[in-house]
């Protein structure tokens, strides 16, 4: 279509004269009101006034302004207006004294006033209708329920091999690029291709990469849109804009529509009323993309996917076979895969020959796509800023540690806060070194990050994916290694373990509620953790009785009791290496390995607990009472 046929269409659009319509008529209001305000002609003076300057002879001309109800008057040289009470024979009276007195006076009719009056009620119904027009021509398509998708053509720019560390999720997908390069195979062989496919996974993991990534390996045209722009305070624009974005689509088919945020647009239903009734705006876009879904064929070239990190606010009529076929969870990379990320990463960019990508990958785990480009890109920039040649070790180890802890902060702690924040730090690095299987302390600092004061930092030499009690046990024991330290050193513990203390109550709670590794309780699992497991966030949902629910919180209690008895112990008895330790630390502020490896060699097992039995074998810490049994 050519430039001018399409301004001629938008011409042709009812919406636009509509649109046009509104202003029109607004300025012409706006210009009525003006022409109709009375008039304010030099000082105002009262009506009392007025009578008597009329007597006493000082007024030398008049004008009464029959709309206005007012009196323009020149009286001694100066121009004056005084406002008449709304009464006839008071008007009448004063062009009588007027008359009497023998002053000139007229009388202005101002029948153009009178004339706009009427428009001035006019003008505002028009308006008021003219938005009312252009809402329900939006409704239909002539504006407001136009999507906001973003169409790219064409694009082979993005293929599979950017997508790095994903291979599972690839090969999820790829039959996605066979059927829309060749549907007739499918057709042929009696295959029904998926008609969406749902991406789940926590942010940053590449999700949207991924399904461009399928539209450059095809060929085809790619709709991007997000689940927010479906969503408006108008009711029914939203389903607007999905039958409007899937006539687009199946008119540039083969093509693929990409929802971002799915779970913006796609919650499930019920929350409009308190009936369920539907009536709410995001749930009639919701029954529209489901009306939608349903009324494309398989083998049209029309392949929806969807992305989201809430998959569990979905409503269970999107998820059925049939709509989204199937989901493809894009998690975070494993060691091989941040491997394979940071090589696409480090493409244009001038790395030092020491640098070892493996390396680099095993102390960053946890990391999305996203947090490792970011890294890349902080390791760059700080090697801009000290004039280095490449980008080397030091850099990268930098922007792992800004983008895990944020920035270092220039916070003036005190002598005894320094010391306090180094014994703390010793405390988890000693327990760790002591405790069987816990991960290696590769740094040590006392210096602020972010919100932290202070951080040591543990890399695991291998992924695991399965834990046993005594590990969860030992971690806790690590969480509470720097309060025991505190308390041991100081006489008191501060207030830096608030973030160790509520890990620990995460883990304890875990143990006892969820995995059944409570001796009183059971084998059972105890309440519904309602959670996201890919946003972090949870919500613990309570089913159980009272008593149960005070025999958690000692079993709880029991199982941190006995990780801090642990720290304790450890910690007293390498009392002379956490004393050097915190010096050290508060003497260079960070030590790495292999520094590190010579403490951790001079760790010294204690051969028994301090902690006091009781009759069932449990631990009953500093004076505590074991907790009873549970008939």
């Amino acid at each position: 279509m050519s430039k001018s046929s399409g301004t001629g269409a938008i011409w042709r659009r009812p919406v636009f004269w509509v649109g046009l319509a509104i202003p029109t008529f607004l300025a012409l209001y706006v210009v009525l009101l003006l022409a109709t305000l009375p008039e304010e002609t030099g000082r105002e003076i009262s009506f009392a006034e007025l009578r008597q300057r009329m007597v006493d002879k000082e007024v030398t001309s008049a004008v009464y302004l029959d709309f206005d109800n007012r009196v323009l008057l020149r009286s001694a040289g100066e121009q004056l207006w005084a406002a008449l009470p709304g009464n006839e024979g008071i008007v009448a009276g004063v062009l009588n004294t007027a008359l009497e007195q023998g002053i000139p006076i007229e009388t202005d009719s101002q029948s153009i006033k009178k004339l706009l009056v009427p428009l001035s009620v006019l003008v505002p119904a028009l308006l008021f209708v003219s938005v009312l027009l252009f809402v329900h021509l939006g409704l239909r398509g002539g504006g407001l329920g136009r999507s906001r998708q973003r169409k790219k053509a064409t694009d082979r720019s993005v293929t599979f091999a950017d997508v790095a560390g994903n291979d599972d999720a690839v090969e999820e997908v790829r039959e996605l690029r066979d059927f829309l390069m060749h549907p007739e195979r499918l057709k042929e062989i009696g295959a029904q291709p998926p008609k969406g496919i749902l991406l789940v996974g926590p942010p940053g993991t590449g999700k949207t990469l991924l399904a461009r990534a399928i539209a450059g390996e095809a060929g085809v045209p790619f709709f991007s849109i997000s689940g927010t722009d479906f969503v408006e305070m108008f009711v029914g624009v939203g389903a607007a804009r999905v039958r409007d974005i899937f006539k687009q689509v199946r008119q540039s088919a083969p093509a693929i529509l990409f929802i971002d945020e799915l779970d913006a647009a796609g919650k499930a239903r019920g929350g409009g009323t308190a009936e369920g009734s539907g009536s709410d705006e995001r749930d009639q876009t919701l029954n529209q993309l489901l009306v939608e879904m349903d009324g494309f064929d398989q083998y049209s070239g029309v392949v929806l996917i969807g992305a989201t990190n809430r998959p569990d606010v979905l409503d269970p009529a999107l998820l059925r076979r049939g709509r989204f076929d199937r989901q493809v969870v894009v998690d975070r990379p494993d060691r091989g895969g941040r491997v394979a990320i940071l090589r696409v990463h480090a493409k244009g960019k001038q790395l030092d020959p020491r640098v070892d990508l493996d390396a680099v990958a095993a102390r960053t785990p946890g990391f999305t796509g996203a947090d490792l480009a970011s890294m890349m890109n902080e390791a760059a920039l700080l090697a801009a800023r000290r004039d280095r040649a490449a980008i080397g070790v030091q850099e990268l180890e930098e922007a792992a540690d800004r983008v895990l802890a944020g920035n270092e902060r220039a916070r003036l702690l005190t002598a005894e806060e320094k010391r306090a924040v180094a014994y703390h730090e010793g405390g988890h690095a000693v327990v760790a070194w002591a405790v069987p299987g816990s991960d290696p302390v590769t740094k040590i600092s006392v210096v602020s990050r972010g919100n932290a004061l202070g951080m040591t930092w543990m890399v695991p030499d291998e992924e695991r994916f399965i834990v046993t009690k005594s590990e969860l046990l030992g971690r806790m024991a690590i969480s509470l290694g720097g309060m025991a330290a505190e308390e041991l050193v100081l006489g008191e513990p501060t207030s830096a373990p608030r973030a160790d203390l509520r890990r620990v109550s995460a883990i304890a709670r875990q143990m006892v509620c969820e995995l059944g590794m409570s001796e009183s309780l059971g084998r059972l699992a105890l309440g519904r953790q309602l959670e996201n497991p890919y946003l972090g966030g949870d919500m613990f949902h309570r089913d159980f009785s009272e008593s149960v629910a005070l025999e958690i919180d000692r079993e709880m209690r029991r199982v941190s009791e006995e990780a801090y008895a642990m720290a304790h112990e450890i910690l007293v008895a390498n009392r002379q290496l956490l004393d050097s330790l915190a010096g050290a630390l508060v003497e260079v502020e960070t030590i790495r390995d292999p520094e590190l490896s010579e403490y951790a060699a001079a760790v010294v097992q204690p051969e028994k607990h301090r902690a006091a039995r009781g009759r069932d074998g449990r631990l009953a810490v500093r004076g505590l009472p074991v907790p009873k049994q549970t008939g």
